[in-house]
């Protein structure tokens, strides 16, 4: 595709010299003799680099560039200033947003040298956008959040949190995969973590992991059991939609939620990091999945006693499990919804 350039500039003899450099080196060229021209022409059509004059009537350069940098549109497209005016206008005109200008008289060593960075570094740019578009499918929003508030080249530290934690589980799953054609198991299995993903996002969580056939989510903020518990009721609700699960055996969910204090920070080596919560907390929160029967969803008593006045839940079934890996039993409920 060829690149366009926008020339703004009321001078028709200066637009002509660049023209005459430009067109033959394949480049699309658009021509303005006016900031409203311009803004128009950029409205129209998608232009990949401009060539602005600081002087030009009906919204100056200075202006034009600023409007230019306020659109999303247009926030990262090189801004080259055609220079002419003072010194100082051209360090305001770098200070608006441009990202470079060009002294006259033009040449096409100059002209070409000029475009030919800035479009290297636009591609560059874009390059980065489109992997980190794809990182964002993998990687978790907190865990992209980590990485880019760190200072540069250095790993953030681990931290200790409030955080509430659900795992969900499908019961039978390892029957049901062995009699399951792997391409149908897999379609399956991704439709399910897709529904459940997005329920976890509805409701201000994140995606942990997957483990196989489930989640494990994290919820923080003061808000986060109630959301953690919300979104749970929802996954159960969904395991009950035929169109999103299509088979009985994958109905079948067990989910476990638990609240208190975990360290979240980076896990691994050098060569290979995971930036994950670990702690009693998470274990429990796994181990009371495990507790779960199909279809339900067990909850520790510090969910329980933080959320117990919300109208919409009922917590029953109150009993002492024995949970490997913890000393003394441990006091669980089945958490449903109470429709108001």
């Amino acid at each position: 595709m060829k690149c366009t350039i926008l020339i703004a500039d009321d001078d028709a003899a200066a637009r002509t010299v660049l023209r005459q450099i430009l067109a033959p080196q394949g480049y699309e060229i658009l021509q303005a003799e006016s900031g409203e021209q311009a803004l128009a022409l950029a409205t129209a059509v998608q232009v990949d680099i401009f060539l602005l004059s600081i002087e030009i009537p009906r919204m100056n350069g200075l202006a034009l560039c600023r409007e230019f940098r306020a659109s999303e549109q247009y926030q990262n497209t090189p801004i080259i200033f055609l220079a002419g005016g003072s010194d100082a206008a051209l360090s305001q005109a770098l200070t608006f947003g441009g990202d470079d200008f060009i002294q006259k008289p033009y040449t096409a060593v100059t002209v070409g040298a000029r475009l030919k960075i800035h479009l290297e570094r636009l591609e560059y740019s874009k390059r980065l956008q489109r992997v980190r578009g794809i990182l964002k499918q993998y990687l978790s929003k907190r865990t992209l959040d980590a990485i880019e508030n760190s200072p540069a080249g250095k790993l953030p530290e681990p931290e200790e949190r409030d955080l509430a934690i659900c795992f969900t589980d499908i019961r039978g799953f390892t029957a049901f995969s062995e009699g399951t054609e792997p391409g149908r198991l897999f379609r399956l299995v991704s439709s399910l973590l897709a529904a459940q993903v997005d329920t976890i996002h509805d409701y201000g969580g994140y995606v942990d992991k997957f483990g196989g056939d489930g989640v494990m989510a994290i919820f923080d903020g003061p808000d986060m059991i109630r959301q953690c518990c919300m979104c749970a009721l929802s996954i159960l609700d969904i395991a009950g939609l035929k169109e999103v699960v299509g088979t009985d055996e994958m109905r079948r969910f067990g989910i476990g939620i638990h609240t208190g204090r975990a360290v979240v920070g980076n896990i691994g080596s050098t060569e290979h990091l995971d930036y994950s919560a670990i702690g009693s907390t998470v274990n429990l929160a796994a181990r009371l999945c495990g507790q779960a029967e199909a279809t339900s969803i067990v909850v520790s008593k510090a969910v329980r006693d933080a959320v117990v006045e919300d109208p919409h839940f009922n917590f029953h079934t109150e009993r002492q499990v024995a949970i490997r890996g913890f000393k003394d039993p441990v006091t669980v409920y089945t958490l449903s919804r109470i429709d108001i």
